[in-house]
C-alpha cells in the first residue's frame, strides 16, 4: 500500500505572526486543523481562541468548513509546497450576543455618603 503523501500547513495568525508547520495526510479535517492550532496557539498573545470554533481558517480567500478534509480544501493549491492558511479568531455569536447584553445592561449608581 501506497504512503499518503503529507501536506505542509503553517497558519498566519492576527499580529502576521506564524504556528507551524505541520504535516497533515490528506484525510485530515478542518477541524482536526483547528483542534491543533488551538492546541500551539502561543500562550502571549492577546487574542487567544477559547476553543476551536473560535478560529475561522481561511485559505485562497475562503472560509474553510469544519467538515472539509484537506484534500477538499487543496483544490486550488495545486502542487505547490508550504502552504499557509490564514487563521481569525472570531468568538461564537452566542458568546458575543451575551457579551454584549452584560455591557449594555443598566449601570446602576450607588451615591453612598460617609459620615
Amino acid at each position: 500500500m501506497p504512503e499518503e503523501e503529507l501536506i505542509e500547513l503553517k497558519f498566519r495568525i492576527y499580529d502576521g505572526s506564524d504556528i507551524g508547520p505541520f504535516r497533515y495526510p490528506p484525510t485530515s479535517t478542518v477541524a482536526t486543523l483547528k483542534d491543533r492550532l488551538l492546541a500551539e496557539w502561543p500562550k502571549d498573545k492577546k487574542i487567544t481562541p477559547k476553543v476551536a470554533n473560535d478560529v475561522k481558517l481561511i485559505s485562497s480567500g475562503k472560509i474553510l468548513e469544519n467538515n472539509k478534509t484537506v484534500s477538499q480544501c487543496k483544490m486550488s493549491f495545486g502542487e505547490l509546497g508550504l502552504i499557509t492558511m490564514h487563521a481569525v479568531v472570531q468568538p461564537s455569536l452566542a458568546k458575543a450576543k451575551t457579551e454584549k447584553k452584560i455591557d449594555e445592561a443598566p449601570q446602576k449608581n450607588c451615591a453612598c455618603s460617609i459620615m
